[in-house]
């Protein structure tokens, strides 16, 4: 089975210091495979908790070079959530990678553990008889410190639901529980692992190191 590794977080930033730079980033460091993924920023400000600064991938395997690539990008610049990263921002970002394993079908909605499992719901919406689906990632519910409950309730508005959520409405969801494999690093190491190992340190255009 295929970790999250650092090289996957490193050419995640390279790929968006190649963007800024109008370049193409260096080729991985990893063996390509296939499997589901998620690219997360944060950004740290004033040395405080690490904000939420984007967060997109898929939950269908696909070839992890171009998924880490795309998704590098997607998740940085077009999450509708918030307004795309700046090339000046990279220096307080951290970048997780997320590697998404063991899909199994829950009996029910509270058929998860917090901290261990990522989830999916789908549930079909009553006031307009629409099928609404979205995921948390594992850590996501024990981060927020959220109850089973208050995780799915909360995933129910990420969906898209803004109705009176009703214990009925709970017992119809379907629900999908995985694992992952992560690997986080702050741009700080990145440019440390970058003058190890390749001599020199990245830089950006217009932006002072």
């Amino acid at each position: 089975m295929v970790s999250a590794n650092r090289e996957m977080v490193v050419y995640c930033f390279d790929t968006l210091v190649a963007h800024y730079n109008n370049e193409e980033p260096p080729l991985p460091a990893f063996d390509e495979g296939q499997h589901p993924l998620f690219v997360t920023w944060k950004k740290v400000i004033n040395g405080g908790e690490p904000r939420l600064r984007g967060c997109i991938g898929t939950l269908e395997a696909r070839a992890i070079v171009n998924g880490f690539k795309d998704y590098a990008l997607t998740s940085a610049l077009r999450d509708r959530r918030f307004p795309p990263i700046q090339a000046k921002e990279l220096p307080s970002l951290e970048c997780t990678v997320s590697i998404l394993t063991n899909y199994e079908t829950a009996r029910d909605y509270l058929d998860w553990e917090v901290g261990k499992h990522g989830i999916i719901i789908e549930f079909t919406d009553p006031d307009y008889n629409t099928r609404r689906s979205a995921t948390y990632l594992p850590e996501v519910a024990a981060h927020e410190g959220w109850t089973i409950v208050e995780a799915i309730d909360s995933l129910i508005r990420k969906a898209g639901y803004r109705g009176t959520i009703t214990e009925q409405l709970r017992k119809s969801i379907q629900l999908t529980r995985y694992q992952s494999t992560l690997f986080t690093m702050p741009y700080s190491e990145y440019v440390a692992y970058a003058k190890t190992t390749r001599g020199v340190a990245p830089t950006i255009n217009g932006v002072k190191p």
